[in-house]
């Protein structure tokens, strides 16, 4: 199978119902997107395809032929201006503790603010929406809200 993963096309041979998560961990060797639950539940899987925010973990890599995988590994590489925003509003708020659950996080506030139009500010209530289904179990939400709006301000 070929796919697309962080600009860099790939052919991988493995079984087609494998979960993209472990393509991506095992077989690629792509190891920030990080295994939580295995059930969806928890957020730190969470990877991009064609832009949309997804659960590896669920998600079979042949649905992900001929997509645009993003994971986090390239998202705050400091290419991609949203990435980089989130990246920097993240360590400036001191966002993470134990750290295992901030790719999956950081991968959902960055489908959210790109999916905004320019220049559009999130509300709390949107913010809180979009991270719903990312679990953090230091409890950092109040400072994952904060990072997200002072990332949206410092795009606008």
């Amino acid at each position: 199978m070929k796919l697309v993963v962080n600009d860099r096309e790939v052919t991988i041979d493995a079984d087609p119902a494998m979960p993209l998560l472990w393509a991506l961990r095992d077989v690629i060797g792509l190891t920030g997107t990080k295994f939580g639950c295995g059930a969806a539940q928890c957020g730190a899987c969470t990877v991009h395809m064609d832009g949309e925010a997804i659960r590896s973990c669920i998600t079979p890599i042949s649905d992900a032929e001929g997509k645009k995988l993003t994971t986090i590994d390239a998202a705050t590489d400091g290419t991609d201006r949203i990435g980089a925003a989130v990246h920097a509003a993240w360590v400036k708020h001191d966002v993470a503790q134990c750290g295992y659950c901030q790719s999956g996080q950081i991968m959902s506030a960055i489908a959210l603010l790109k999916s905004l139009p320019a220049g559009q500010q999130p509300t709390a209530d949107k913010i809180d929406e979009a991270m719903a289904g990312n679990i953090c179990r230091c409890g950092t939400y109040a400072r994952i809200r904060t990072a997200v709006a002072d990332a949206a301000r410092t795009l606008a």
